[in-house]
């Protein structure tokens, strides 16, 4: 019988939750209002997207 480790971080939770805050932020925006709010937070991010 294998026994279940205690997880010190569940990921799909935390991916859950980052999910669900997005969605919030962005449930009524338009499709420009998106694409704004996304470049926004990769330019506040300090990560370098794919490609450039």
């Amino acid at each position: 019988m294998k026994t279940k480790k205690e997880k010190s971080f569940d990921t799909v939770k935390m991916m859950r939750k980052i999910r669900d805050k997005i969605n919030n932020e962005t449930q009524n925006m338009t499709f420009d209002e998106l694409k704004k709010y996304i470049n926004l937070r990769i330019k506040t991010s300090g990560f370098k997207p794919i490609g450039e």
